[in-house]
């Protein structure tokens, strides 16, 4: 694993930008993408930078399950309202979660990836550790799948809705073995409720109980912190 500690979350997003550039600039082709409130100070950056899109493609890691992509709180309408509007990609693709057959968009996603190797994967991290949405006990050799979210996920995106109750409690997410299979993996993490997540990853045993602890065993990854994120390294 490659650490870079940065002092705050303004610093993470040029550092990140910074590996954005680079991997373009190598021959990228296919940049997974994730949401959240983590992603978004790199996306405003790349939104005005100079990088062009335009000829690769894009890969959400999730969307919620009964959310089409024109809901406001669907994380399509996130990527195209933080990133999309500003830099189009020939094509981007997120997980489907209006399908009626539920297994035929699992398979249809996972013939997505099959078909265009990741280069670039973004992640952020949960406080309990999931990565996309793979809650803790997600098997390492999960692809694409339907996950129940865990009460302390659905609290903490409670803030993007206008209640909690509205919040889904379901989602299809890229598995685990489907975020390891991509080249380079970049996790951002910023502040303080992130830092014993941070800490299982990082140091902690390679376990299905902090889903993101098995990034130690991929041969690229880069974790950026902050100051907060790093606070119990």
């Amino acid at each position: 694993m490659n650490i870079i500690r940065v002092k705050d979350v303004e610093q993470s997003a040029e550092k990140a930008l910074e590996i954005y550039q680079n991997a373009v600039q190598h021959g990228a082709k296919v940049l997974g993408l994730a949401t959240g409130s983590t992603p978004i100070p790199l996306y405003q950056k790349l939104a005005t930078s100079q990088i062009d899109f335009f000829e690769l493609v894009s890969i959400n890691l999730d969307e919620y399950l009964g959310l089409d992509g024109e809901d406001e709180q669907s994380y399509r309408y996130f990527m195209t309202k933080h990133l999309f509007q500003y830099k189009p990609f020939k094509h981007s693709y997120v997980p489907d979660g209006k399908s009626e057959d539920h297994e035929a968009a699992i398979k249809a996603y996972d013939r997505i990836i099959a078909e265009h190797p990741i280069d670039l994967q973004l992640l952020g991290i949960g406080r309990n550790g999931h990565i996309g949405f793979n809650e803790p006990g997600t098997p390492f050799d999960s692809t694409t799948h339907i996950v129940n979210l865990t009460q302390s996920t659905v609290a903490a995106n409670a803030r993007f809705f206008e209640k909690e109750s509205d919040v889904p409690t379901q989602a299809i997410s890229m598995g685990i073995a489907s975020v390891m299979s991509a080249k380079k993996i970049l996790l951002i993490a910023t502040g303080e409720s992130k830092a014993e997540a941070v800490a299982a990853t990082i140091n902690g045993p390679i376990t299905e109980d902090v889903p993101a602890s098995i990034l130690q065993k991929h041969s690229d990854v880069t974790i950026i912190i902050d100051e907060a994120a790093a606070s119990k390294l």
